[in-house]
């Protein structure tokens, strides 16, 4: 089996983390989970983190075999969509998308004709579907609990496993968004922390403020020192922890701008006559935290 090298680009404004890996033998790579920068103050986007990993694919030369999707983000906006524009790498995302979508659909009131299939990406995986980045094997593990739609993709060694985990020192990731459930988040860690001790875990967010971001820790590291699994918790112990935490988080500042993005595949909304796009926000669909 031949493990890839990975490269990972932090987002400040998000604290997201975005990846690249590749095959060194062959030089076929994929990007995990791009951010489009969005300016909220001003209604903007751009395209810096994105042109980052370009430059980086170019200058490293790597070529794209595709650009990959965990799962409909909360807190940034894709930009799978711009980055297939610029190299043709078609985008993939784990096929429960489709009832995110659905889920969505209502609590934005989109109209009936909105495609809730998938079809804004390219291919959508289900829960063990497997393919190769040139020599790197990569394998698709359904992870629902932060989100009901999100995957892990396990390539060779690395497992790029979204926002189910966090740093050690931060324990796992919140359960509380629409279709989320901590019971779920118990099943997925606990299958994610089965693969073998010496696999690399890349999360998709770091939000510590005493110390540099990271990104990176290993199973045996997460076993051993995860402050929500380092005393191997049972399920109503797990649950129990991570439902009190949610219980105290706002929501993200840019979740309500984000998924109606996102559930796009990375595209705004469709233009209006004036040839602009706008973002709505649903007024009371939430409680204020």
């Amino acid at each position: 089996m031949t493990n890839p090298i990975v490269k990972a680009f932090w987002d400040k404004p998000t604290g997201s983390w975005q990846y690249v890996f590749h095959d060194p033998d062959t030089m076929k790579g994929a990007i995990v989970d791009p951010v489009l920068d969005f300016d909220p103050l001003a209604g903007a986007t751009s395209t810096a983190n994105a042109e980052g990993l370009l430059e980086y694919v170019r200058e490293t030369g790597i070529e794209l075999d595709w650009i990959l999707d965990t799962h409909p983000h909360a807190d940034h906006f894709s930009a799978a969509q711009w980055l297939k524009s610029q190299t043709g790498a078609p985008t993939a995302i784990g096929e429960k998308v489709t009832e995110v979508q659905q889920l969505w659909q209502g609590i934005y009131n989109l109209p009936e004709d909105f495609p809730t299939d998938g079809r804004q990406w390219d291919h959508l995986f289900a829960d063990g579907d497997s393919f190769m980045v040139g020599n790197v094997p990569v394998t698709v593990m359904f992870s629902p609990g932060h989100t009901l739609a999100s995957i892990t993709y396990v390539a060779g060694d690395a497992a790029f496993v979204h926002d189910t985990l966090m740093m050690p020192d931060s324990g796992s990731s919140r359960a509380d968004f629409p279709g989320g459930s901590s019971s779920a988040l118990y099943d997925s860690i606990s299958a994610i922390l089965a693969l073998p001790e010496e696999t690399r875990i890349f999360v998709g967010h770091d939000y510590a403020p005493n110390r540099e971001a990271r990104c990176e820790a290993t199973v045996a590291e997460h076993r051993a020192e995860n402050i929500h699994w380092k005393d191997a918790p049972s399920e109503a112990e797990y649950r129990a922890v991570r439902d009190a935490r949610d219980a105290t988080l706002p929501l993200p500042k840019l979740m309500l701008a984000a998924l109606q993005v996102n559930i796009r595949g990375g595209r705004l909304p469709e233009p209006e006559d004036n040839g602009r796009s706008y973002l709505k926000l649903p007024l009371n669909a939430f409680q204020s935290r």
